[in-house]
């Protein structure tokens, strides 16, 4: 039997096609699926199943996706919900806005029922991903991040950083493969003590890059930056 099948994942389209098609190949990999045609109802069916992924539209009747997911994420249930956009709104102003409610991922129509699928899979391995090695140290690709210590071991070999890099890297490591926007990496690392501005962060992701390399943050264009290991 699938391990997907502990997973819920509920699909939220105003297009009966569209939650056709997904539905079919979601069931086919062994998720237990649910639907809802707008985001109203999206958001009273989510209260009902509680899914593990929630798979939004953004132009809908009644309610869109933007709201439904900014609804949800005050919520404490779907605080670990992972919430996905998929649109045929292409526009950098659309997937900033989603990312600014609470998205962790965002997927343009028309669909690719395997890219789709497979990028469900990777998303939902998040939640194992990374190692907690012991109770203060997180084991990441070929990273050891110690959080008690405020160090870092690459391949063995002790890197430095300052309070703020560790600190940032520690936060985009912690849930590879999402996206922290600006907003969330300054709510979560500085929160009101200081003036930061948008070129601090990228002047600490840049150090960041000099002492590791460049393999490990990611930038996303208009809206932030992940962890995600590249070669």
């Amino acid at each position: 039997m699938s391990t997907s099948t502990k997973h819920k994942i509920l699909i939220v389209d105003d297009e009966p096609d569209i939650l056709e098609l997904i539905e079919y190949n979601l069931k086919k990999e062994g998720y237990q699926v649910y639907s809802a045609s707008n985001g109203q109802e999206g958001v009273n069916e989510a209260k009902k199943v509680l899914p593990d992924l929630i798979i939004l539209d953004i132009m809908m009747p009644k309610m869109d996706g933007i709201e439904a997911c900014r609804i949800m994420r005050t919520m404490p249930e779907f605080k670990n919900t992972f919430m996905v956009f998929l649109t045929a709104r292409s526009e950098e102003y659309s997937e900033i806005a989603g990312f600014n409610v609470g998205a962790d991922d965002y997927i343009a129509k028309p669909i690719k029922p395997r890219a789709l699928v497979s990028r469900i899979n990777a998303i939902l391995r998040r939640n194992s991903s990374p190692e907690e090695v012991s109770d203060n140290k997180l084991e990441v690709s070929d990273l050891v991040i110690d959080r008690e210590a405020y160090l870092v071991f690459q391949e063995g070999r002790k890197v430095v950083l300052a309070k703020k890099e560790f600190e940032l890297l520690y936060l985009l490591a912690s849930k590879p493969g999402k996206v922290y926007t600006r907003e969330n990496i300054l709510k979560n690392i500085w929160e009101d003590s200081v003036v930061v501005t948008n070129r601090t962060i990228d002047v600490h992701i840049r150090k960041l890059r000099e002492k590791l390399g460049e393999k490990y943050v990611a930038t996303v264009k208009g809206v932030g930056y992940k962890f995600e290991v590249t070669e």
